[in-house]
């Protein structure tokens, strides 16, 4: 395994404020309504795991997985979808959960094929956001932090399928 813990960008206290913070946002707006997180995983399993419990409405959970990095630092640029949602989303306010806003191609990719589904609507909740690295027009609608272009991993973020247990975002120095 290559790279090493450079530094330490994002406590787990400051994350844990940030999603107590979100949560509380996401409770107001989704009162009373048909509530659906979908996680992409594998990066944003934790970051639901922990937001969720902040959310204080009924939702319901369901998961995606896609793949874009194919083992190195950078996006290929292709996005290959290996699990679906099982839910039938027409019936739900629809709540992406990401980990990670890095190029947008990804996420791109997953809102379009999710809006052909006809959810009653669909946002974007992403832990980081690293606007410097984007290529496609798209923001999330709540995005707890902002980071430069830099290669984190931690709190669920990988690099070759390590680092995800750190509690906290690191900046990998490769």
């Amino acid at each position: 395994m290559d790279g090493s813990i450079k530094k330490i960008l994002i406590t787990e206290e400051e994350i844990k404020e940030a999603e107590e913070k979100a949560g509380k946002i996401l409770s107001t707006e989704y009162r009373e309504k048909p509530l659906l997180l979908i996680s992409l995983l594998k990066g944003a399993f934790i970051f639901l795991a922990d937001i969720c419990r902040y959310i204080d409405v009924p939702c319901r959970i369901d998961f995606m997985e896609t793949k874009s990095y194919f083992g190195g630092t950078e996006s290929s640029g292709s996005v290959e979808i290996i699990k679906d949602v099982r839910h039938d989303i027409s019936k739900y306010h629809v709540v992406i959960v990401e980990d990670i806003i890095d190029t947008g191609r990804t996420l791109n990719e997953v809102i379009r094929m999710l809006k052909k589904r006809k959810p009653l609507s669909v946002k974007v909740v992403t832990l980081l956001d690293k606007p410097a690295r984007r290529t496609v027009k798209l923001n999330a609608d709540l995005s707890l932090f902002t980071i430069p272009d830099l290669f984190v991993v931690g709190y669920g973020m990988d690099y070759d399928g390590y680092y995800r247990n750190l509690p906290y975002i690191a900046e990998l120095d490769l």
